[in-house]
C-alpha cells in the first residue's frame, strides 16, 4: 500500500463528507427555518428551488467522491473482510447510509418524489414542505450518527 496515496484519498473523502453531510446540515437547519419565515408561499417555494437547485449537483459530486475515495482506501488496506465482522459495523452503515443517498439522489428523487413534491407544492405546500423538512431531519440525525460510529470505530472506541 501507498500510504501518501491512502492520505490522499482520506483528505478528500472526508472533505467530501463535509461538503455533502455540510451540505445536508445547511439545508435542515438554515434553509428550512428561513423558509418558515416567508410570509408567502410563493417566496417559500422559491427558496426551496433555488437552494436545492444550486446544492444537488453539489451532493452528487461529493457523493461520488465518497464513494470513490472509500472504495479505493478500502482497496488499499485489502479490508474488504472487515464488511463481515460485527466489530466494523460503522464501515457498514458508513455504505448503506451512501447507498441511501445514492438511491435519493440519482432515483427517488429525480423519478419519484421529484415529480410528487411538485404536484404537492401545487396543492397543499405547507404539507409538502413539512414532510421535506422531516426527511432532512431523519437524514442528517442518521448522518451525524454513522459519521460519530466511523470516528470512534477508527479510533478504537468501539
Amino acid at each position: 500500500m501507498n500510504y501518501s496515496w491512502f492520505i490522499v484519498a482520506l483528505v478528500v473523502h472526508l472533505i467530501a463528507v463535509v461538503i455533502w453531510i455540510g451540505g445536508i446540515a445547511a439545508v435542515t437547519t438554515v434553509m428550512f427555518p428561513a423558509m418558515r419565515n416567508c410570509d408567502a408561499i410563493e417566496r417559500k417555494i422559491s427558496l426551496f428551488h433555488q437552494v436545492e437547485r444550486r446544492f444537488r449537483p453539489q451532493a452528487r459530486i461529493a457523493w461520488m467522491i465518497v464513494g470513490m475515495s472509500g472504495f479505493y482506501m478500502v482497496g488499499s488496506l485489502n479490508a474488504w473482510s472487515w464488511f463481515a465482522q460485527a466489530r466494523y459495523w460503522w464501515m457498514q452503515a458508513m455504505v448503506v447510509l451512501w447507498v441511501v443517498f445514492g438511491l435519493m439522489l440519482f432515483v427517488v428523487e429525480p423519478l419519484v418524489a421529484g415529480p410528487r413534491v411538485e404536484r404537492k407544492l401545487a396543492t397543499d405546500p405547507a404539507a409538502a414542505l413539512a414532510r421535506m423538512e422531516a426527511l432532512h431531519w431523519t437524514l442528517l440525525v442518521l448522518s451525524l450518527l454513522v459519521i460519530a460510529g466511523a470516528i470512534a470505530g477508527t479510533n478504537g472506541a468501539l
